[in-house]
């Protein structure tokens, strides 16, 4: 298996800073009942994934309800991640669509990594310190209990959570040149496959570019939606360190009935990829109508 080009030049010089953009829905997913970001009802008949910003996700799924990699700062309120793309912006680069109270009504937690795109310190303040949160392991659960959480559960390959199978799943956090300079900031990632006898297989890949990993979990549970964070965020220096167009289609042939929905995008400082040029990749790419970019605040029904 040979893993699909990370190369920035692959796109023009405005594609490659474009922070614009707009989302189309593809047909087999469509935009849950109600206005945009609206809570859905919480039924084992029924489950939806609203995209919040960046890659905080809130799913409904088998009647229970997750929050996914929350970061709830404001607009601007740290700095931009030093040594990245477009550093001198300040994250999030976008404010929350939704109000806070409905962003953190739900069930349980799911934290795939603790970078700060993904786990942030308006979060700690802000989350119900009783709330289930699953880690993706030992030493990232050391720390959410540090931040005072009671109920730290590892995210383990079998896990079942109120009738919901959950699967942790490997990636990859950039490439093997990446890593081996910058193990310490790169880490370990993981990602997640949701399961439920009255629901299509939801595979969460994580912070991850194209990688051997994502191939596995894609044959190992054979998921009918994936959502890929596909924003291609760059470390100066360096390929991509999670998804951008080329990984995003090496994901559709290895899963060609599957819907993809693409997530963290246009929200912090390092995302390269608009939205509008994904979309305009998949349609010379030939699988538009297999993949969403959904909007901030927007719902979709799975």
């Amino acid at each position: 298996m040979v893993d699909a080009p990370h190369t920035p030049n692959a796109l023009t010089r405005r594609q490659a800073m474009t922070l614009g953009g707009g989302a189309l829905l593809a047909s087999a997913i469509l935009p849950a009942s109600g206005s945009a970001g609206a809570p859905a009802e919480r039924s084992g008949r029924s489950a939806s994934l609203t995209q919040v910003r960046n890659a905080t996700l809130r799913i409904d799924y088998g009647g229970v309800r997750f929050l996914v990699d929350p970061v709830l700062a404001d607009k601007d309120a740290y700095p931009g991640f030093e040594g990245t793309a477009n550093s001198q912006r300040r994250n999030p680069l976008v404010p929350l669509p939704l109000a806070l109270a409905s962003i953190v009504d739900v069930d349980a937690v799911i934290v795939t990594h603790l970078h700060p795109d993904h786990w942030d310190e308006a979060a700690k303040a802000r989350l119900n310190k009783s709330l289930p949160i699953f880690a993706q392991n030992a030493e990232d659960a050391a720390q959410l209990r540090s931040a005072g959480f009671s109920d730290v559960r590892l995210l383990a390959e079998d896990t079942a959570f109120r009738g919901v199978r959950l699967n942790r799943t490997g990636g990859q956090h950039g490439t093997d040149a990446a890593l081996k300079a910058l193990p310490q900031i790169l880490g370990p990632v993981s990602g997640f496959v949701m399961s439920h006898p009255a629901h299509k297989t939801l595979y969460v890949a994580g912070d991850t570019i194209w990688h051997a990993e994502v191939e596995r979990a894609i044959a190992r549970h054979s998921p009918d939606v994936i959502v890929l964070n596909a924003g291609m965020a760059t470390v100066i220096g360096f390929d991509p360190i999670i998804m951008g167009p080329a990984d995003v289609l090496a994901v559709h042939r290895a899963a060609p009935n599957a819907m993809l929905i693409a997530s963290h995008m246009e929200a912090v400082n390092h995302c390269i990829l608009s939205r509008a040029d994904l979309r305009a990749f998949s349609k010379r790419d030939g699988y538009e109508q297999r993949l969403a970019i959904p909007a901030d605040g927007e719902t979709l029904a799975l």
